[in-house]
């Protein structure tokens, strides 16, 4: 291989890994990445969505709302564990972001809920939203619909809980 030829092909697997690397979606100096709910199993009314969100302004923001088509209702929870007992609680307010910091919504914390579906959640398809930060505004963004066993840690069934 010659010179030009390896330096072309240098310069396309840097590309590649650096739009690998690079943000799902940005807002001002919010950026939003793995964004991902789990497949619908049969007869679920509801689904959690998870993703990660990173501040790099010098003031702290707050995830405000999220909204979709895809359910009749789409709140931020959180689970809080009192006496042992592990509940699913709305968020009031919306969900901080520290300046230059990050949040992550996972299993077993901070996370979306989109209450009644209306549709189930189908493996490979994706979910459309709309992210509100108080000061960095509104961003439109997809949830990856990932396999129903997709278990990157704890989690909840969510579809079985009542709302």
């Amino acid at each position: 291989m010659n010179i030009r030829k390896f330096a072309a092909v240098a310069i396309l697997g840097l590309c590649a890994a650096g739009s690998a690397w690079a943000k799902d979606y940005k807002v001002g100096e919010v950026e939003v990445d793995d964004l991902w709910v789990r497949a619908s199993a049969p007869g679920q009314s509801n689904g959690a969505g998870y993703m990660d969100i990173d501040n790099e302004a010098k003031t702290p923001d707050r995830l405000l709302s999220i909204s979709s088509d895809a359910a009749e209702r789409v709140e931020l929870h959180t689970v809080e564990t009192a006496n042992g007992v592990a509940k699913m609680r709305p968020v009031e307010g919306g969900i901080p972001l520290p300046a230059n910091g990050e949040v992550k919504l996972s299993p077993g914390g901070y996370h979306v809920m989109f209450i009644k579906l209306k549709a189930p959640f189908a493996e490979g398809a994706t979910v459309p939203a709309t992210l509100k930060f108080e000061k960095a505004g509104e961003v439109a963004v997809q949830f990856k619909v990932k396999p129903a066993s997709h278990n990157p840690g704890m989690s909840h069934d969510h579809g079985a809980m009542k709302h």
